[in-house]
């Protein structure tokens, strides 16, 4: 394909920030999808630009979603959707960075499709994501989607316009989470080791790709994912899996902290949690895997 999808059907500003390529039917509530990814990319991929973070998976798989609800499923255009939860388990021996941008096939199986009349209110779907035909992910993830004005109820009138975030705390040392950039930094030191405040920086290209009244579901994610960095450190593992519960959302104006509230030992499995005003608002348990592990299937394979 020469160009991505409509940029509005997977809630993208940016056409940069659109993966998805093209799609089409290949069964009942099944899909075949097609992904792009860059050599490139401030967030999704490796500082050194060898390897795809499993954060460009789930976007990507994130972005199918939204394409199939509106495009499939009669979702207007305009509704919100709401994330509830999703399991992702990428294989990192086939998220090298080639000489050319990757090619991805995803295999979409939608179930769960929860209807109020005729109108769409919730999937779940399951994807099998291919390059080449290697397996890179399996995901799972299930979203609930509402009209506007059952959004600015339930939202009680706030509205990226009406609510201004805190201003971001200085954040820790990008080398310590695997950035270049102080400015991809989400995490600012707290008193408690294992705890950080979380930053939100609204102006990041990225994560707030366009104007919003709540915290975004990948900014959590990059919030655990650099927690866990912070507590495995950089020696011998690296992030393989994540399964994520979105509880309530987290309000711009007031603080949100992310703690590592469980570790085995050895790293492979770190549970981190986002609370608010005391109650938690995401939990997030991530998986690591020995890069020596991951080496050698790549060579078996």
């Amino acid at each position: 394909m020469t160009a991505t999808v409509p940029r509005q059907l997977v809630h993208r500003a940016a056409v940069a920030e659109t993966f998805l390529t093209d799609w089409v039917t290949a069964g009942t509530d099944r899909f075949c999808v097609s992904a792009q990814w860059p050599r490139a990319h401030s967030l999704f991929v490796s500082p050194d630009r060898a390897t795809y973070e499993p954060l460009l998976v789930i976007e990507t798989v994130r972005q199918c979603g939204a394409l199939l609800a509106h495009a499939e499923y009669g979702v207007p255009l305009g509704h919100q959707f709401v994330l509830q939860e999703l399991r992702v388990t990428t294989y990192p021996e086939h998220l090298a960075v080639a000489g050319v941008p990757a090619e991805l096939v995803l295999g979409i199986t939608c179930s769960e499709i929860q209807r109020r009349g005729s109108v769409t209110t919730g999937i779940r779907y399951r994807a099998d994501v291919r390059r080449d035909g290697a397996v890179v992910a399996r995901a799972e993830v299930g979203f609930s989607c509402v009209s506007e004005s059952v959004y600015r109820r339930l939202r009680g009138g706030r509205t990226p316009a009406s609510v201004s975030a805190l201003s971001p705390p200085p954040g820790i040392p990008a080398a310590a989470v695997h950035r270049t950039t102080g400015a991809d930094v989400v995490l600012a030191p707290a008193e408690k080791r294992g705890r950080w405040q979380l930053r939100v920086d609204t102006g990041h290209p990225v994560l707030f790709d366009h104007p919003l009244d709540h915290v975004p579901g990948m900014l959590f994610l990059e919030a655990a994912r650099q927690a866990v960095r912070v507590r495995v450190g950089s020696a011998g593992r690296v992030q393989a899996s994540f399964h994520a519960t979105f509880h309530r959302y987290a309000e711009l104006d007031r603080p949100t902290w992310m703690e590592v509230v469980a570790a085995e030992e050895d790293g492979t499995q770190v549970r981190v949690a986002a609370t608010q005003d005391e109650q938690t608002v995401f939990e997030c348990t991530v998986g690591t895997v020995a890069i020596a592990a991951h080496t050698a299937r790549s060579a078996a394979g």
